[in-house]
């Protein structure tokens, strides 16, 4: 990403390479005059190089311990990039401006409230319910396996490497979905990676590993757990 809106804004600010400008290719030799003129094309550029920096110097918050780094590295390229069309529609031809703040404000709007919904679902706790035999795991990857698919239930002091995700999420500590766990291949997790203990749930596919971030939760869900299976 960062690669990519670098090498976009030098060669839109000092190659002049507006080619890559939406809709300047087929404006007429006046409205191309005009839009040079409110160099929107070198704001644009500047704009992109800005972002690209920005969010290189926020890259170093991914190898240290803070737990929403991606989220927020993210979240300014985001609003930076959006926010910054906004900006730039006061610079957009004359005839144009309204419909460019129009479609700038909506796009933002769509883009980042829905964004922002994904990760508030994301965010949502899971909860664990056994009943008719059945076990529940509510929320997202959330999963319903008959007590007669559940092999064993143990409690683990530490939670086994997480060497990759295949279909999941990790946001901050918490993680939940497909990981490949060390010693144990495709897992599902639904884990508060800084609580302990894990419920580790052998089940006829997939291995399961649970917890809360309240560990007496944790143990309660345990025992009911390990009382169904006897």
């Amino acid at each position: 990403m960062v690669i990519i809106f670098g090498l976009l804004g030098w060669a839109i600010r000092y190659k002049e390479a507006y080619f890559l400008l939406s809709g300047f290719a087929t404006m007429t030799e006046a409205e191309q005059k005009e839009f040079l003129e409110n160099r929107y094309p070198q704001k644009v550029g500047s704009m992109l190089i800005i972002t690209a920096v920005g969010t290189l110097l926020l890259l170093p918050l991914l190898f240290t311990s803070f737990p929403y780094a991606a989220e927020i590295i993210f979240g300014y390229t985001l609003l930076f990039i959006f926010g910054g069309f906004i900006y730039l529609s006061k610079y957009e031809l004359k005839h144009k401006r309204k419909k460019s703040y129009i479609i700038s404000i909506s796009l933002f709007v769509l883009v980042v409230g829905g964004v922002s919904a994904l990760m508030i679902f994301t965010y949502q706790d899971y909860e664990v319910t056994l009943d008719n035999d059945q076990l529940e795991i509510t929320g997202m990857y959330g999963q319903q396996l008959p007590i007669d698919d559940l092999k064993s239930v143990e409690l683990l002091d530490e939670m086994p490497e997480i060497e990759f995700k295949t279909n999941g999420v990790g946001v901050g500590t918490l993680a939940k979905g497909h990981f490949n766990v060390k010693g144990y291949g495709n897992s599902l997790l639904y884990i508060h990676s800084d609580s302990l203990p894990i419920i580790l749930i052998q089940t006829n596919e997939n291995p399961i590993f649970l917890n809360n971030q309240s560990p007496s939760v944790t143990k309660d869900w345990f025992n009911k757990l390990r009382k169904y299976l006897q």
